[in-house]
Parts: C-alpha cells; structure tokens; sequence
C-alpha cells in the first residue's frame, strides 16, 4: 500500500437532486493498493459518491473535482476500473460462461478463457457454466457479476455492498477474493452495513451521514478519538445499578458484561471505587468502542436500524 499515492482524490464536491443535497462538500483521499471502506446509514450518500467516482453521475457545477487514476476526465466504461453496482443486473438469458467473457472482452480482455476458468473454480462456479443466469440461486448471480466486475484484472475495483445477500459461506470466498485483488496491488473501494467486515478489512474507513463526511481515517485513529470513555465492567451484587452512578452517561448491557459510556471529566479509579461498593467487581477493562458503537454514536437510531439490517437494501441511496 502506497499513502503517498492517492488512486482517488475528491475535493469539495456536492452533489444536489432537485432541492436534496445527496453530498455536501466531500473530500477524501484513496490511497493505492488499500481497501477503502464506505460506511452510513441509507440514504447516508454512499451510492451517490461511489457514482460520481464512476463517471455515472456528475458533480453540481463548482470549484470542486475528482481525479481517478491520476485522470479529471474519462467515462464509466475506463476499463482500468471494475465496478459491482448494488443494483445487480446480468443479462439472464445469456450463460454464465459467455456472459464473463462478454465482459472480458468488453474491457479489453482477449485471452478470457484461463481468467475465466480460474474465476469459476475459485468460486464454486464450475457446474453452472453453461446455465443461464436466470437459472441461478442469487447467491450464485452475485457471484457471477462480481467476477464480471474483476475479470480483467482493473487497477481500481469499486464494489457497492459486495455482500448483501451471501450466506456465510460465500461471504468467506467473496471477502478472501476482494483481499487476493488488494494482494496483487489492486485498490478496493466497498460500501457496506456490516461493521465487523469494515473492522477486519478496511485499511481505512469513510463514514457518510446526511451527505457530509463524518469520519476518514484507519480504524486505531477513529478508535483513538472516540476511545477514552468505554468501560467494560461485570459486578455481581444485588445493590448494582450502573445508571445510578455518577459519571455515566449511557449503559449497554451485554448479559455477562455492561459497556459503560462515560463523561469526559469521570476519573477511572474513581469509577472502580464506586463500582466496588455496589458489589464484587469481576471485570473492569478500559475498552476501544468498535466501530457498530462508534456507527451507531453519530448517527443514533438511524444507524442502529441500517447497522442490524441482515440483507440490508437501498432502493436509492441518493
């Protein structure tokens, strides 16, 4: 990974349908060869931005720009970019094998058939082949139209919720495959709900609410800035209300363990003290909050609605 080279530069673009703001003065930088996370509620602006990266949709006319690969201008069809769109649409009388190499050849690739091939065995493909994509499960389309988006080998891969819709399964061959495509010095931009994937994948994060940026960083530097006030305690005693003492402002309970959010000014050992009185104190860790909490923090129930969603849609994410 190359921070010193940025694969996608956007400079204070915004983004209006009619009287709706989608975006708002973004900025962001896309390191090469990273994975680069999209995260917000519906509606946030994710679908929006990853668009104009693409050339489907322009930004309002200002002072802003974005370069892609080192270019102000080219179109949707660049074919140094692979691109899975959250609408999924294959052509579903065609089979799967002349579709990809439709797609191969569409991006400038001739010798398809190992890629092809290959792409097929890795992910369990082999026997639907020759199957039309209407005969598909839609696990199996997803697949299909995710090794049309990568087929050519693009230096920039864009993936709008890669996942939505994958059992566990296919979720592991999707998630090693997206990291095979950064091994070999790809750039991945992908938007998704699920948090625990932005943790494990990401080098970098991007969260989107109301068409404004609100966080851009690595994970330890989000965690860094919203890290200081996340207890997590387990107490065993009758007397023990968490919300009673001082200092506390917000209480998740968890079963075995309450994660105690804190206000900034709370003394730690003081904390400790006044959790012993209430009973037998039989964990106290000073905790990072994840990044679901750190989701859910800005964008309140709204977040929480789009962050437990298991197949998770937006119909228009303008």
């Amino acid at each position: 990974m190359n921070k010193s080279v940025s694969v996608v530069d956007i400079e204070t673009i915004t983004k209006t349908f009619g009287q709706q703001t989608a975006v708002d003065s973004l900025s962001l930088s896309v390191p090469e060869g990273s994975i680069y996370g999209f995260i917000g509620p519906n509606g946030s602006g994710k679908t929006t931005t990853l668009r104009m990266i693409m050339r489907i949709y322009h930004p309002d006319p200002g002072p802003g720009r974005i370069r892609v690969l080192g270019e102000e201008s080219f179109d949707a069809a660049n074919d140094r970019i692979g691109y899975l769109p959250e609408e999924r649409g294959l052509y579903k009388k065609m089979r799967v094998r002349e579709i990809l190499r439709f797609y191969a050849e569409l991006k400038g690739l001739r010798d398809f058939k190992p890629a092809v091939d290959g792409w097929l065995h890795r992910l369990d493909l082999t026997d639907a082949a020759n199957k039309k994509v209407e005969a598909l499960s839609k696990g199996m389309a997803q697949k299909v139209q995710f090794i049309s988006a990568v087929i050519a080998q693009p230096d920039l891969v864009i993936l709008d919720e890669p996942f939505t819709g994958l059992d566990p399964v296919n979720t592991d061959v999707l998630r090693e495959a997206v990291l095979d495509l950064r091994r070999r010095g790809a750039t991945v931009i992908f938007s998704t709900h699920d948090m625990g994937v932005a943790e494990k994948m990401c080098d970098f994060v991007f969260m989107i609410f109301k068409g404004r940026k609100v966080l851009d960083g690595t994970l330890e530097s989000i965690q860094e800035t919203y890290g200081q006030d996340t207890v997590r305690v387990s107490v065993e005693g009758n007397g023990y209300d968490p919300h009673a003492i001082e200092g506390v402002e917000k209480v998740t309970d968890f079963g075995r363990l309450q994660e105690l959010r804190i206000t900034p000014e709370t003394d730690t050992q003081d904390l400790l003290s006044a959790l012993m009185r209430c009973g037998r104190v039989t964990h106290f860790e000073l905790a990072r909050p994840s990044l679901h909490d750190i989701f859910v923090r800005i964008a309140g129930p709204e977040a929480q609605e789009a962050a437990e969603q298991t197949t998770p849609l937006e119909a228009d994410d303008a």
